[in-house]
């Protein structure tokens, strides 16, 4: 048995463990509301029946999950702007640009793959929208669509190119970067429940707080040092670096969606609190930690 199937033995194991716990916590604490942490697990699942299909087939899987992933997130986004039937035809190209992002990844094109989104589908963008579509609403639909493409497209398919890039790695640095952005966000929304005193944006997410942000930042590091030798190449230190980043970055990316939602929805409180359950609402620390763990891992190795 190799060392993939014994880190996706444990991470069951684990899973497992995670899930009853969380069910005997909400039955003794009904007071409390667990159901952002219940959402995170059912996310977990779901990565780990997609990490189990690329290890025992083939890691295509994974890459088409991510797309998919991809695509309903940017769907999700695009039905809380709001729109004009101008819009249309530019939501239909950035629609296509998902699958063209996804087969620079799938060709190894790594200077394609991190310029495509940024700069290609930026520059073209605005076209289709001024074609015989006027001048009125111009600036917000082009930017509220390259936005989205950049949070929920570009940055979530930078998970997808680890496997690509490293194959031999690949799969336990995306285990990595799933496990501490996970831990990490859900640290801190325990922390800010039992001792959260100060709130960063309470208007946008009650449960952002300054003691969370500290405490989920503290576990990440320390986490990193033990899971680092199991799942990665790295030495611990770079490990703890690493989750210290991941740690920072899946904050910023919980914050920023967060009050983003809150933008978009302002005054629908009902639409609202259903988002807490949707595709958005569980990437939003990924979409923020998988550029920035990528590039650092890249930069500091040269395997990638």
């Amino acid at each position: 048995m190799n060392s993939s199937m014994y880190t996706l033995i444990v991470i069951l194991a684990a899973l497992s463990v995670i899930h009853i716990a969380f069910m005997i916590l909400d039955k003794i604490q009904p007071n409390h509301d667990y159901s952002p942490i219940g959402h995170r697990i059912n996310t977990w699942w779901g990565m780990f029946f997609v990490f189990c299909l690329a290890a025992l087939l083939n890691p295509i899987v994974s890459l088409l999950s991510l797309m998919t992933l991809s695509f309903f997130a940017l769907k999700e986004y695009f039905s809380m702007i709001r729109t004009r039937r101008a819009d249309r035809r530019i939501f239909l190209w950035a629609y296509l640009s998902i699958p063209v992002q996804y087969y620079w990844i799938y060709i190894g094109w790594y200077g394609m793959f991190i310029v495509f989104i940024p700069v290609y589908v930026f520059l073209f963008l605005p076209i289709p929208r001024l074609i015989n579509k006027g001048t009125v609403g111009f600036l917000r639909s082009v930017s509220s669509t390259q936005w989205g493409l950049m949070l929920m497209v570009f940055g979530l398919s930078h998970m997808a190119y680890f496997q690509v890039a490293t194959p031999e790695f690949g799969a336990g640095l995306v285990l990595f970067l799933v496990i501490m952005t996970q831990l990490n966000d859900v640290v801190h929304y325990l922390a800010s429940i039992y001792f959260g005193r100060k709130k960063i944006v309470p208007t946008a997410n009650p449960y952002l707080t300054w003691e969370g942000f500290a405490c989920s930042f503290a576990v990440s590091a320390a986490a990193a040092f033990f899971i680092t030798p199991f799942l990665t190449p790295f030495e611990p230190t770079f490990g703890v670096i690493s989750g210290m980043l991941i740690s920072l970055s899946g904050f910023f990316g919980s914050l920023t969606v967060s009050v983003l939602k809150r933008d978009l929805l302002i005054g629908d409180d009902d639409k609202f609190e259903s988002l807490k359950k949707s595709y958005i609402s569980r990437i939003d620390s990924l979409a923020y930690t998988s550029p920035v763990f990528l590039h650092v891992t890249r930069y500091f190795f040269d395997f990638m």
